[in-house]
């Protein structure tokens, strides 16, 4: 009887202990389960001024069946790695955007239909731009009156391009400058035509001659190959996504709307059509709505895959 009660005694005590200590290991999991933020943001950006375009990286340890950003209210569509657990997505800071500390909201959902959720601020500095004088024909600044109803119409075309966000991310990888030639460091330069101020200057300038040929940066597709009154004969490229290519002052066009082309692919050749001092391209990028530098894309994107 006596030994019976010790080993009942003693399985008593190491139950005890067993329990004890899984209390430990348990409460020390999820201690450190509280600390693991589920998801990693880093992002990467020439600057974070007006007028840039940041890459921002999301790195889950659970896979994720999708993720959304927004900033300023305004969508920021991820794409994935195959394996759902790095994603990527590209933010638009938009050449009026004032100063200040911006929250770029994240929501996700993993593969178990669990949320999570995450805040990444982006402190945005101060820019100053250059001004520019230029002397060009007196009717790209001061219209006929028979021009105005055209001018409006085209304004409203490309207005309403913009606007929209195609359900297909076209683009892939890093994008390629469209010419050779050196570009100027126009983008956002406050315009003075005639010695009467105009819009900031909402795109880059290249130096080429005219007849150079002109390259798709990504693929896209052309919803928008016309003459237009400011900037002579123009290309818009839809890449998808919300992100869209401008180009202006073209000789002529090697593309039709409607066509999709391959990066690389000519799109037309250099000019001097429209507002313009002399020959050379003018590329200019909408990425949700936001103008930004094309150069600034091209620096986020370098050496990115996928």
């Amino acid at each position: 009887m006596q030994m019976y009660y010790t080993r009942a005694h003693r399985l008593k005590r190491r139950s005890a202990f067993l329990s004890a200590f899984l209390s430990v290991i348990l409460a020390t999991h999820f201690a450190f389960s509280a600390t693991v933020r589920p998801l990693k943001i880093s992002h990467r950006a020439r600057s974070l001024k007006p007028g840039e375009v940041v890459l921002m990286t999301v790195r889950s340890a659970m896979p994720l069946k999708e993720i959304e950003g927004k900033l300023l209210e305004r969508a920021v569509p991820f794409f994935s790695s195959q394996d759902g657990r790095v994603w990527q997505g590209l933010i638009g800071i938009d050449l009026d955007v004032a100063p200040g500390t911006y929250g770029v909201e994240l929501n996700g959902t993993r593969q178990d239909g669990v949320s999570v959720q995450a805040v990444r601020r982006l402190r945005v500095k101060r820019k100053w731009f250059s001004t520019r004088r230029l002397t060009v024909e007196e009717k790209f600044v001061t219209p006929p009156a028979e021009e105005l109803e055209r001018i409006r119409q085209e304004s409203e075309t490309v207005g309403s391009i913009f606007v929209k966000v195609s359900p297909e991310r076209l683009w892939s990888g890093t994008f390629l400058r469209p010419v050779s030639g050196v570009a100027t460091s126009s983008f956002g330069s406050r315009s003075i035509l005639n010695g009467q101020l105009r819009n900031p200057h909402s795109g880059t300038d290249f130096r080429a001659r005219e007849g150079t040929p002109v390259g798709a940066p990504n693929m896209g597709r052309v919803v928008l190959a016309a003459d237009l009154y400011y900037s002579g004969n123009t290309v818009i490229l839809d890449h998808g996504w919300g992100l869209y290519s401008y180009f202006a002052h073209l000789s002529r066009f090697a593309v039709s709307e409607g066509e999709l082309i391959s990066k690389g692919s000519l799109v037309g050749y250099v000019g001097a059509t429209g507002r313009v001092t002399g020959p050379h391209l003018h590329w200019s990028m909408r990425l949700g709505g936001a103008r930004v530098d094309p150069l600034s894309l091209v620096a986020a994107l370098s050496g990115v895959g996928g």
